[in-house]
């Protein structure tokens, strides 16, 4: 539907701006989200890489 298609563009615009939000969002408080917040700490490429690499997934 189209209404997916627009919720993952969002996700991915958020992991792009602020990537721990858009995971969070997505998977909750799960380890998805602790592994984006410590590759975002480390760097904030290696996180948006990681965040659209598992909202997409």
């Amino acid at each position: 539907m189209a209404d997916e298609g627009t919720a993952t563009c969002i996700d991915i615009l958020l992991a792009i701006i602020l990537p721990p939000l858009g995971v969070f969002l997505k998977f909750g408080c799960q380890v998805e989200f602790w592994i984006c917040l410590l590759l975002t700490i480390f760097g904030y490429l290696p996180g948006i890489i990681y965040a659209v690499y598992a909202i997409t997934k």
